[in-house]
């Protein structure tokens, strides 16, 4: 936090927020899939006033459709203000497919999730598409500051990285950076979360650049930050108090919660890298860990 702060800060960019709940329509045929998703199409205005007339905050922004065989898997994308959502999206999208059910001119069926929507398990779609908020945190680093803090250059980090982002390819990781999940982990313990939703949290994307003068770019991304300041645990005592300490209470804190969640992953990335190559990685737990 101190190689942040003594670099200006980090800034956090928001570029995506929706919650989805993505149900499967059953047909015989592929070719009978494919009608019902053009009719979807065209009653997507309707399907979307009732599926808001269940929630005086969510908003149905769209449909996407996934054919496989004789089924059309369909992610209804909605925003959900402060709140994480996944209740108030399920709500509003049973209420959808029960009038898609009655007022399709063909009979269909339906599964209310058809498991593409991923809930409490990381995957490749929201990594791409995003569920909850997509989050970029990134901060620009002196050689001398990283010197003087960490111990390391940015020349020695740079090649670390290379090396890093080899391993977590080979492993099929969700995440090439270091250890995202511990700060998102207390984060969400403090402030009332649902911490089965670091399942999803906890991917990221580090990325970093070697600046030609010298100097070390570094940004994370969560692709599915799912995190609320409304409803479920955030209302509690303590819970309440740590969001009130952050300033993440009233209209629009979630976003600001999110923002804090990802300048907290990325210290945690700076922290753990630089540890690792001044040797202070192992020295650390042994002088200040808690079985000592």
């Amino acid at each position: 936090m101190r190689v942040i702060h003594e670099s200006g800060g980090a800034t956090v960019t928001i570029s995506q927020d929706h919650m989805q709940r993505s149900p499967a329509f059953l047909f015989a045929s592929a070719r009978e899939a494919r009608d019902f998703g053009i009719w979807v199409d065209h009653a997507l205005e309707k399907i979307r006033e009732v599926a808001e007339s269940t929630t005086s905050v969510g908003k149905l922004e769209g449909i996407t459709q996934f054919a496989v065989g004789p089924n059309l898997y369909c992610r209804f994308d909605y925003s959900t203000g402060d709140a994480a959502g996944q209740n108030m999206v399920s709500k509003a999208t049973l209420a959808a497919c029960q009038w898609i059910k009655s007022n399709y001119l063909y009979p269909c069926d339906f599964m209310l999730s058809g498991n593409i929507d991923t809930d409490k398990k990381h995957s490749q779609i929201n990594t791409l598409l995003t569920r909850g908020k997509r989050v970029v945190a990134e901060v620009t680093t002196s050689a001398e500051t990283l010197q003087r803090l960490v111990g390391v250059s940015p020349k020695d980090l740079f090649k670390a990285r290379q090396i890093s982002q080899a391993g977590a390819f080979m492993a099929g990781s969700a995440n090439n950076g270091a250890h995202a999940a511990n700060g998102l982990t207390a984060l969400f313990i403090a402030t009332g979360q649902d911490v089965a939703n670091i399942a999803e949290s906890h991917g990221g994307l580090l990325y970093t650049q070697l600046l030609d003068n010298g100097d070390y770019y570094w940004s994370i991304t969560l692709p599915s930050v799912i995190l609320a300041t409304f409803g479920g645990g955030t209302g509690l005592a303590t819970q309440r108090e740590c969001l009130e300490l952050l300033g993440c209470t009233g209209v629009g804190s979630a976003k600001k919660l999110a923002e804090i969640a990802a300048a907290t992953v990325l210290a945690g990335e700076i922290s753990l890298a630089s540890a690792v190559l001044a040797g202070d990685w192992v020295t650390g737990h042994e002088q200040l860990g808690r079985n000592r």
